[in-house]
Parts: structure tokens; C-alpha cells; sequence
């Protein structure tokens, strides 16, 4: 399997004797472990152990370790790839806690929307029937920003009229 995902460890004893070897792996590869092994057989230096990840590419903005488990990192790249429109933003907005935005992901998720406004008018007329007669009446601005304000729900925006609306429970 191929990703976006990338790590690359690093052999830690080749590296502390000034020698450059080390090994890019796709993230979301099973084999992970054994692809560390194989590079640290083939290490310049006898009886390396230890390794390291250096750099990391397609994880945005979240940020990993240098000591970062492999299957956090897996954990990790697996979610971004599921949810990779808003993906790096919710492990954002939730400190990096892959399971509280799993959680939020898979419970709490409510669309794509231009605006909260927008999820509030369509919420709204999908569950309630308003007369015609006072349908113009009624301030979907208000009714979004007090949605938010009561800790009803969160937005993630990730561009221009893409908001997306989560269940804050």
C-alpha cells in the first residue's frame, strides 16, 4: 500500500557517529516495524538499535515526536487519510487526542455547510415545520452563534464556505 503518509526513521547509532542512514516508510504500512529492522540490519555501525523519527511528510500541521509510537503514527496517518478534509483540524482542536476526535469524527460529525448559519436553517427547517407566513421572520445568524455559544456544537473551517459542524458531546 502507498500514501501520502511518509516517516522517515532514522538509525540513532549511525546518526550519533556522524553517518547519515535511514529509511522513508509509508505510515500507514503494516510492516513498519519490520521495515526499521531490515534498515537497522543494514546499518553502518555493528549492533544498532536504536532509531528515530527524523522528518514526516502529509500530516499537515500535526506535529510528531521523535520517540512517536508506530502504531500512534499509523493510528495517526490511518485518520488523516479516512478524514483528510478536516482530519489535521480536529486532531487540532483536540490537542492531538486521536480518540476524542475519532470520537467526533464518527459521533459527532453533522456535514459540510457554507456557514453555521446554513447548518442552523437547514436543521431547522428539516426538523420543524414553519408556516410560510413566518419563515422570514426567523434569524438563523442568531440562532447559529447561540448554538455555538450554548456549546452545542463546534465548527472547523478549512477554506472559503467550508465549515464543518460537530456535536460538542
Amino acid at each position: 500500500m502507498y500514501s501520502d503518509f511518509k516517516i522517515y526513521v532514522a538509525d540513532l547509532k549511525a546518526y550519533n557517529n556522524g553517518k547519515l542512514h535511514g529509511v522513508w516508510i509509508d505510515a500507514m504500512a503494516d510492516d513498519i516495524q519490520d521495515q526499521i529492522n531490515d534498515m537497522l540490519k543494514l546499518s553502518p555501525e555493528d549492533f544498532a538499535e536504536e532509531w528515530a523519527i527524523h522528518d514526516y511528510e502529509g500530516f499537515g500541521n500535526v506535529s510528531l515526536s521523535e520517540y512517536q509510537g508506530i502504531e500512534s503514527v499509523r493510528e495517526i496517518a490511518c485518520f488523516l487519510y479516512e478524514y483528510d478534509e478536516f482530519g489535521a483540524a480536529l486532531l487540532d482542536h483536540f490537542c492531538d487526542d486521536i480518540e476524542d476526535a475519532k470520537k467526533a469524527a464518527e459521533d459527532g460529525y453533522h456535514g459540510c455547510y457554507d456557514s453555521l448559519e446554513d447548518y442552523a436553517q437547514t436543521i431547522t427547517e428539516d426538523t420543524t415545520e414553519i408556516p410560510s407566513h413566518l419563515q422570514y421572520y426567523i434569524d438563523y445568524e442568531r440562532l447559529a452563534r447561540d448554538m455555538e455559544m450554548n456549546g452545542d456544537v463546534f465548527t472547523i473551517e478549512t477554506g472559503y464556505r467550508k465549515v464543518y459542524v460537530f456535536s460538542n458531546y
